[in-house]
């Protein structure tokens, strides 16, 4: 092996590393900006403590459940517990076809795991307990995500039998979209969001420039989120997904933009940060096999999806504050099942694999989440009480405020997040 080309190579992956982690940072600021104000701290709070806890359980259980090197084509393999690097510079080289170290493998797929705890995260934000959740993304981190991530990328039975995944629509995306969607059913939505009557009133979130910054940063990591899953520094391979990412979630908000406007006549920041968020995820589990165009129509669909399922989720009264069933969840299913209908594997075959892929990760992951939260619920409680709700968790949970009184207002208009 090129020991020029293994640095490039190596190199690369660890500027993505470090890229998806400042995914993290866009979390962040987009779930506080899509909160009250009076649950700002609360939200930062647990998406400081995700990102320490996923890799240390990553580091623990969770790199070898997902990457055991045995059972190929199984349902799961574990080897073994923290992480056993192969001696010396050769066992180095060697590793990964001698593209990245153990090392680098490690950290990089860490940050992945840490990223489907964080979309749980801002679902149930507002009226959950922060202990709960907190026991809830150790588990849902170390055992969960690894086992389902195992079945394609540790070759697992959905790696054998064909089943595409480039970044993770659904071995990322959709695994966090189901586990909020199981997490909210049993949580209830925040009080006074749905009416006696059958009305649905808005609770906006208290700040869309602190929104908007966590998209673009969302966008910014994304580049070595998908450019990373290269897993090597290839120029024309990075280069296309570098191209193809950016026109899907460019694509996103406008499709995200034109249907919201039909629908409610108003230009929603809201929606078309969504849309864009949409067409990410959308783009993600193809990004490599894509021309352009096929990524602008993938992420325009993405898009269109936004508003039509925020309104879905709405009716069917499963209270989310910052869209991440309709991004994640329902984007990760359309960007997996995109594989079989665009690009270099399209075809018939290959569409019924993905959706039977996607399905069973879907159906283990929300049992999973489901069972888990259910377990929480009936031992020491998820829901906050509804005196807390109404104070606000930074007070309630934490003690502190994010602002001073009266430095933040509640915007006088009303959006639907």
């Amino acid at each position: 092996m090129d020991q020029a080309l293994f640095t490039a190579n190596n190199v690369w992956m660890l500027v993505s590393t470090v890229l998806v982690f400042v995914m993290h940072l866009g979390f962040s600021a987009l779930e506080a900006g899509f909160v009250q104000k009076k649950n700002t701290v609360n939200i930062l709070f647990k998406n400081a403590m995700i990102i320490s806890i996923g890799l240390l359980t990553y580091f623990i259980v969770g790199f070898n459940l997902m990457y055991p090197g045995v059972n190929e084509g199984g349902f799961f393999g574990f080897g073994g517990f923290g992480l056993s690097m192969p001696e010396g510079d050769a066992g180095a080289i060697a590793y990964a076809d001698g593209s990245y170290t153990y090392y680098t493998d490690f950290i990089f797929q860490g940050m992945f795991a840490a990223t489907a705890a964080t979309i749980v995260s801002g679902a149930v934000a507002e009226r959950i307990k922060l202990n709960a959740f907190l026991i809830f993304a150790t588990l849902f981190v170390a055992i969960s995500y690894p086992i389902t991530g195992m079945w394609k990328w540790g070759a697992g039975w959905l790696d054998a039998a064909g089943f595409y995944d480039f970044a993770g629509s659904t071995l990322v995306h959709a695994v966090g979209g189901w586990g909020a969607l199981a997490a909210v059913l049993l949580l209830g939505a925040r009080r006074g969001k749905y009416q006696k009557n059958g009305g649905i009133k808005p609770i906006p979130g208290h700040s869309m420039p602190l929104a908007a910054i966590g998209v673009f940063l969302l966008w910014f990591g994304w580049f070595g989120f998908n450019g990373g899953s290269v897993l090597s520094a290839d120029p024309v391979a990075v280069s296309l997904v570098f191209v193809t990412t950016s026109l899907a979630a460019s694509a996103g908000a406008v499709g995200a933009f034109f249907l919201s406007y039909f629908l409610f006549k108003s230009h929603d920041l809201s929606m078309v940060l969504n849309g864009i968020l949409g067409g990410l995820v959308g783009i993600t589990a193809g990004a490599d096999l894509m021309s352009p165009m096929e990524a602008i129509m993938i992420g325009g669909i993405a898009g269109l999806i936004i508003p039509v399922s925020v309104v879905f989720f709405d009716r069917i009264k499963i209270d989310d504050p910052v869209g991440a069933t309709s991004v994640h969840l329902m984007c990760g299913l359309w960007g997996t099942l995109a594989v079989g209908i665009f690009g270099a594997k399209a075809g018939l075959g290959q569409l019924w694999i993905q959706l039977y892929g996607t399905l069973a990760v879907g159906a283990f992951t929300f049992a999973f989440a489901f069972g888990l939260m259910f377990l929480l619920k009936k031992t020491i409680g998820i829901r906050v009480s509804e005196e807390e709700e109404e104070r606000g968790l930074d007070v309630a949970e934490h003690d502190m405020e994010a602002y001073e009184a009266g430095t933040v207002t509640e915007p006088a208009y009303q959006l639907m997040d």
